[in-house]
C-alpha cells in the first residue's frame, strides 16, 4: 500500500465516522423535538377517546330512560284495562260481589306470586279465610 492509499483510506474512514455521527445527532435531535409533540398528541387523542366514551354513555342512559318511560306508559294502559275488566265484572254481577267470589279471586291471584311461598290451609269448602281476625272480637 502506498502512502496516498493509506491517507485515502483514513480520509474515507473519517468521513464515514463523521457521517455516522451526524446521522446519530440528527436522530437524537429528532427524538428531542418529536417526543414532546408526540406526548401532547397522545394526550389529546386520549382526551378525545374519553369524551367520545362519555358521550356514548350519556346516549345509552337517555335511551334507557326512554325505554323505561315507554314501559311505564304501557303498564299504566294495562292497569286501566284491568280496571275496566274488573268494573265490567262487577257490573255483570249486578254490583254485588259475594264473599265466595272474593275468595276465588284471592286464590286465583296466588298464581301471580312468582317465587314467593304461601302456605295455604284449606278450610270448609276448600276456601281460604280472608278475615280470620274478624270473628275473634
Amino acid at each position: 500500500m502506498t502512502k496516498q492509499s493509506k491517507q485515502s483510506d483514513t480520509m474515507q474512514t473519517a468521513v464515514g465516522i463523521s457521517v455516522i455521527g451526524l446521522i446519530v445527532l440528527v436522530i437524537i435531535a429528532a427524538i428531542m423535538f418529536g417526543y414532546p409533540r408526540y406526548k401532547v398528541w397522545q394526550q389529546e387523542m386520549d382526551g378525545k377517546a374519553e369524551f367520545a366514551k362519555a358521550e356514548q354513555n350519556r346516549k345509552i342512559k337517555i335511551e334507557e330512560a326512554r325505554a323505561n318511560l315507554e314501559a311505564e306508559k304501557l303498564n299504566a294502559q294495562a292497569e286501566i284495562e284491568r280496571a275496566k275488566g274488573a268494573a265490567k265484572a262487577i257490573e255483570i254481577e249486578n254490583g254485588s260481589i259475594t264473599p265466595t267470589y272474593i275468595q276465588y279471586l284471592w286464590v286465583r291471584q296466588q298464581a301471580d306470586l312468582g317465587d314467593k311461598t304461601v302456605i295455604y290451609i284449606p278450610t270448609e269448602g276448600n276456601l281460604p279465610i280472608l278475615e280470620a281476625g274478624r270473628n275473634a272480637k
